[in-house]
């Protein structure tokens, strides 16, 4: 069973940085594209970014290209969005989502179907 444990979320002013991480469990993690999503309070949940399975492929919503980054970790089956230089229009429940096996990462949000709980992320003007 798969299972995604967000952390690093929290209150920063506008320009600010945050760090979220991810701890994935239940699945061969390196087989897997992963990923963040995000939804605004009376948004549909969208994509934001995902990494392929070895790293060495990334995707991002035009939104954030430039000011977030996405990593992970193979050994310690953890992924990292660092996001810089915030805006008040990324304020939002951030979740970790991880893809389907051997695929390739997409900005389609419907391909990946497994998410954590959320860290919420809240950018004051």
């Amino acid at each position: 069973q798969v299972q995604l444990v967000e952390s690093g979320g929290g209150l920063v002013q506008a320009g600010g940085s945050l760090r979220l991480s991810c701890a994935a469990s239940g699945m061969t993690f390196s087989s897997y594209p992963m990923g963040w999503l995000r939804q605004a309070p009376g948004k549909e949940r969208t994509f934001v970014t995902a990494i392929s399975s070895y790293g060495g492929s990334t995707v991002y919503a035009d939104s954030v290209k430039g000011r977030f980054t996405i990593s992970r970790d193979n050994v310690k089956n953890m992924v990292y969005l660092q996001m810089n230089s915030l805006k008040p229009e990324d304020t939002a429940v951030y979740y970790c989502a991880a893809g389907r096996i051997g695929r390739l990462p997409t900005i389609r949000s419907e391909e990946y179907p497994n998410w954590g709980q959320g860290t919420q992320v809240t950018v004051s003007s």
